[in-house]
């Protein structure tokens, strides 16, 4: 779809980079988001490629206080424009993404985990053609088909209730990416009823909203185990 030969106008569209994990399940002396990768900060690689994306009009970065002079430094050292805001976090992911979508315009809104660096522009335009090409559709998750076989376990006993069809699994990635109206919807909702979901997709279908699986990359990880460290230093240019 190429907005400028269609008769669709291109809505504002805002990416926002969080980056206010602490590292502390990794046992790191520093955060995670920080750690090098391709010279630069883990964080500022998911940036850098909304920074290059001729359909993202503004990114919003959302991080821990002590770190927003941090960012705004490395951010302007790289030569981001795009960068307008850099909102404070709050005490999980959740309130963090709450505070950044408080400062979005509407439009379409993706959300990407900023120790997810394997970022590709493709996620953006393709979630944004989909999302534009079908009136029902609320959000697009980019995702993985599990590889493995998932049991469904009862809980405190482990005890294998069932096993679901493997074809209908998806391992859940970032971006994910919404019409800003809904997902602000759904997170203040959340937030009115105390609920805290796992991913910002799973807030939008507890509202009731239509989200569908984009195919991504099993290359798209997040930085969260030691082991994503291992494979983290494996694939440095």
């Amino acid at each position: 779809m190429y907005y400028s030969n269609s008769k669709i106008e291109k809505p504002y569209y805002t990416l926002i980079v969080a980056a206010a994990g602490s590292g502390k399940r990794m046992g790191l002396k520093e955060k995670k988001q920080f750690l090098e990768f391709n010279g630069k900060s883990l964080y500022l690689n998911a940036v850098l490629q909304g920074e290059e994306s001729e359909l993202i009009d503004e990114i919003i970065i959302v991080t821990s206080s002590e770190d927003v002079g941090t960012i705004r430094k490395e951010c302007s050292e790289a030569g981001i424009k795009k960068v307008k805001k850099i909102v404070c976090g709050g005490k999980e992911r959740q309130d963090s993404i709450y505070n950044a979508l408080l400062e979005c315009c509407d439009g379409i809104v993706a959300v990407q985990d900023g120790a997810r660096p394997f970022l590709e522009k493709r996620y953006l335009k393709e979630g944004l053609d989909l999302i534009l090409s079908n009136t029902d559709l609320d959000g697009v998750v980019v995702g993985v088909k599990v590889k493995d076989t998932v049991k469904k376990v009862l809980k405190g006993t482990l005890q294998i209730e069932k096993t679901p069809q493997r074809e209908m699994l998806f391992l859940a990635q970032t971006p994910q990416i919404f019409k800003t109206e809904i997902l602000k919807k759904a997170y203040e909702v959340a937030k009115k009823d105390g609920y805290y979901g796992t991913d910002d997709s799973s807030l939008v279908e507890k509202l009731g909203g239509v989200v569908r699986i984009l195919e991504g990359s099993y290359e798209n990880i997040k930085i969260t185990t030691i082991e994503d460290l291992k494979y983290l230093k494996s694939h440095k240019e």
